[in-house]
């Protein structure tokens, strides 16, 4: 009989002293009822409280839990992302210590990857205390970033999430710093299939995303996956080129040559202001055209994989 294939649980963790100990009673009978080896891995996450105190007498109690304890707040992009780098696991399941994440999803998460699921993202449908600015700045962003990205992004996606060996190691491949983790994975592609939940609230502390840095991960994200807004620049200066253009020719024309009315109406002061408008739209159209060549250096400083290959067949 050979060995039991092993599950990864990645935790990442901030401030959540309170939480840790609930979090470890309530996932151990449901950790203990897969026919899996398994390992749970937290990463702290330069917590400020004592979380890294639970957190080491976890990993003396129990040789299955094993700590990374980050120098500082590296944030928790970082930290999924150390506990998918570290992880042992055949596939990885990745949530939160705050227990808003249903645990008892677990299993159904597994069954859907032993089913041929590749990758088995959570779906939350609804957040229980979640602030009215949160649930319309989350749709927000969704439909933004899904009308200028070339990448769908599932609205209402979480870090809740399992992950197969292979899409593990494509994911380490990637070296970019500002990094959204679950549009990375999005972006990997592979088999997906989903789990609907509903987010439980909130038991101790708050949440380690406010307001100023979901903002700032969402700026990120759209920097990373668009193109678009380096284009801007290029398509307001076209617009503003051909309005001022065709004005300054028709105030032409019918100022000097056809002697309308209305053109006659303009003074030189404002035939002046409508050519500065118009090489204002050059200047534009020329900061959009650097903004190409910038778009192509961006894209190759992500350094991202030419292609991903899920098999094949060796020689």
């Amino acid at each position: 009989m050979g060995e039991k294939k092993m599950i990864s649980v990645i935790v990442p963790v901030y401030n959540e002293e309170k939480n840790v100990p609930l979090f470890y009673e309530k996932v151990l009978p449901v950790l203990n009822s897969l026919t899996y080896d398994w390992e749970l891995l937290f990463v702290n996450d330069g917590s400020c409280d004592k979380s890294i105190v639970e957190l080491e007498k976890l990993e003396k109690n129990d040789s299955r839990v094993r700590v990374i304890d980050f120098s500082r707040n590296f944030g928790k992009e970082m930290a999924m992302t150390a506990g998918i780098n570290f992880c042992h696991g055949v596939a990885c399941i990745i949530l939160d210590a705050d227990l808003q994440h249903p645990i008892e999803k677990i299993p159904e998460f597994i069954e859907r990857w032993e089913g041929g699921a590749e990758v088995v993202i959570g779906i939350r449908k609804k957040n229980k205390g979640e602030g009215l600015v949160k649930k319309v700045g989350s749709y927000l962003f969704y439909k933004l970033i899904n009308q200028i990205s070339e990448m769908k992004i599932v609205t209402r996606a979480t870090d809740y999430r399992l992950l197969d060996r292979v899409v593990i190691d494509e994911f380490n491949l990637f070296t970019e710093k500002n990094r959204m983790t679950r549009a990375l994975v999005d972006w990997l592609g592979f088999r997906r299939e989903y789990i609907y939940f509903e987010a439980n609230e909130r038991i101790y502390g708050v949440p380690a995303y406010n307001f100023w840095k979901l903002l700032r991960l969402a700026f990120n994200s759209i920097i990373s996956f668009s193109l678009l807004p380096l284009r801007l620049a290029g398509y307001l200066g076209a617009f503003i080129t051909l309005f001022s253009g065709v004005a300054g020719f028709y105030i032409l024309l019918g100022k000097y040559f056809f002697h309308t009315h209305f053109a006659s109406t303009f003074s030189d002061s404002e035939n002046l202001a409508i050519l500065i408008v118009f090489l204002v739209g050059i200047i534009l159209i020329s900061i959009g055209l650097l903004a190409l060549y910038i778009a192509n250096i961006h894209v190759e400083v992500e350094n991202r994989p030419l292609y991903i290959i899920r098999k094949t067949k060796k020689k």
